[in-house]
């Protein structure tokens, strides 16, 4: 009697390898099936976090143009919505509270003035870095 409990004990005590092959093997289709869906949105808010920074940057540079009658240089960039330029006494900044951020991929955003497309062009060149692309490579625009 105490032998059939002992035989029972051991049979209870864990998992098989064939389980845990099942189980790994579920947990891995899981991850195949879900990882790009879910990195794919990543990509999508990178996009979307571009676009509303160069928002909040074209509105610093319309409340620049009301103070000071213009819009900076393109040497100046967008440094000038920070700390005052020489020899502009109409300056009322800062109009941004710190530095310009980079774009999300980690790049400066390309500020000319004046503009090719618009009054200014200011944009991120997306995630390839480079001029043109389609998707998450597409330039990110204020035009």
């Amino acid at each position: 009697m105490q032998l059939r409990r002992q035989q029972k004990a051991n049979v209870n005590r864990g998992f098989t390898l064939l389980e845990l092959l099942v189980v790994m093997v579920i947990i891995g289709l899981l991850a195949a099936y879900v990882g790009p869906k879910y990195f794919s949105q990543v990509g999508k808010s990178e996009v979307k976090m571009a676009q509303a920074q160069i928002d909040a940057l074209e509105k610093a540079l319309h409340q620049y143009r009301l103070d000071v009658g213009g819009y900076p240089a393109t040497e100046q960039g967008l440094a000038a919505l920070v700390t005052r330029p020489n020899n502009e006494p109409r300056w009322q900044g800062p109009y941004l509270a710190k530095m310009p951020p980079a774009d999300p991929w980690g790049r400066p955003y390309i500020y000319k003035y004046p503009g090719e497309r618009s009054e200014f062009d200011l944009l991120s060149l997306g995630k390839d870095g480079q001029p043109g692309g389609e998707g998450e490579a597409a330039d990110i625009k204020n035009w």
